[in-house]
């Protein structure tokens, strides 16, 4: 499909997998970006006789800004470059150069003829000098998920239930999606964006009641204190939770025909929360042909891949997008007829304001902040 995203699912007998195939095309940037938001691993295709081209860099580009863990070059149409290794180490070569100037930190790389099979399934009978996995084994072998005990726990409440019913007159507990970590009775947490400090009393999940949750199981949550708790608000771990502020800064993809402009009134979605918000600064743009930032743009166009500064009327409490994805993107919506706008990516809360468009890693100072 050239447009649009195609998914498609299949499985081996170790893992099941979804693939969302994406269009290269420039002006379907938002579509990348699309699938890309949700990806554990990006293939890039690159065909052997042409290298590494335009197209390539500018999905590359969209991975590394995305924090798509893992990045995977396939070289493909070997054959028609007579499966030469030093075609194949020379596209490597670039390709990983390229990576690292977008702070990719490790790529993996795989000569492939899927014309005749090489390397896609089973091992390539004419390029013996590989002796790397071929795609099919690499997808079934390269680290997949993140471990919830490594993240901090985060609940966005979808609902409060409340039944008021002869059998349970003083239930209350509130239920949704565990983004990232996990919850246990007897943790202390944090319910934003009011700060209110409570105990985990109980967790409950269709199977009964358990101990211990995890991502990305849906439960509901009963807490020690009767705070004032509704759709929207987020339970963290009192010691790790996201600070709540008014003002936020982001990556941004323009996904509609729309465009974004300084000054424009819009709502702002993050996860379970909805609230008013105004766009009070586009600082620059990404060109995507060259990869350039181009500095004060004022609005960004469909497609477009810019840095901005949004104002809402409530708190909101975003994580880091470099930190955890699912609660450090967003969406701009608007309040006239519910359209997506722009889909965001928030700085780590009290960076230092800026507009550098640069995805690369913390410990460089070039680094999006």
């Amino acid at each position: 499909i050239t447009i649009d995203v195609a998914y498609r699912y299949f499985a081996t007998p170790r893992r099941r997998f979804i693939l969302a195939d994406t269009p290269g095309h420039v002006q379907y940037t938002r579509n990348m970006v699309t699938g890309a938001s949700t990806a554990d691993l990006a293939l890039v295709l690159v065909d052997a006789r042409n290298g590494i081209v335009e197209q390539t860099r500018r999905h590359l580009a969209v991975a590394a800004l995305l924090r798509i863990p893992q990045v995977t070059l396939v070289v493909n149409k070997m054959d028609l470059v007579d499966r030469s290794e030093r075609v194949f180490e020379s596209i490597t070569a670039e390709f990983a150069a390229c990576a690292a100037s977008l702070g990719v930190p490790r790529t993996t790389a795989i000569p492939v003829s899927a014309l005749a099979g090489d390397n896609v399934v089973h091992p390539s009978g004419g390029m013996d000098w590989y002796a790397g996995p071929t795609v099919l084994e690499h997808l079934e072998t390269v680290p997949a998920g993140i471990d919830p005990r490594t993240e901090p726990a985060r609940l966005p409440v979808q609902y409060v239930i409340r039944p008021n019913s002869a059998e349970h007159p003083d239930y209350r507990g509130y239920a949704g999606q565990i983004t990232s970590g996990r919850l246990r009775v007897g943790d202390r947490v944090t319910v934003l964006p009011s700060g209110r400090g409570t105990t985990v009393e109980a967790i409950d999940t269709p199977a009964g009641a358990a101990e211990t949750a995890w991502a990305p199981q849906s439960v509901t949550v009963r807490l020690a204190d009767d705070l004032d708790v509704s759709r929207g608000d987020l339970i963290a771990p009192a010691d790790d939770a996201p600070q709540a502020g008014r003002r936020l800064r982001a990556t941004v993809c323009q996904l509609s025909e729309r465009p974004l402009r300084a000054g424009q009134h819009v709502l702002l979605r993050h996860t379970t929360r909805t609230v008013r918000a105004l766009v009070v600064k586009i600082g620059s743009r990404l060109d995507l042909h060259d990869l350039t930032e181009r500095s004060g743009p004022g609005v960004l166009e469909a497609n477009d891949i810019g840095r901005i500064v949004v104002r809402t009327a409530e708190p909101v409490a975003p994580d880091g997008y470099a930190e955890l994805r699912r609660t450090g993107s967003f969406l701009l919506i608007d309040p006239d007829d519910g359209d997506t706008l722009t889909a965001g990516m928030a700085d780590m809360p009290n960076g230092e304001e800026g507009t550098a468009l640069s995805s690369r890693g913390h410990d460089n100072p070039a680094a999006a902040r």
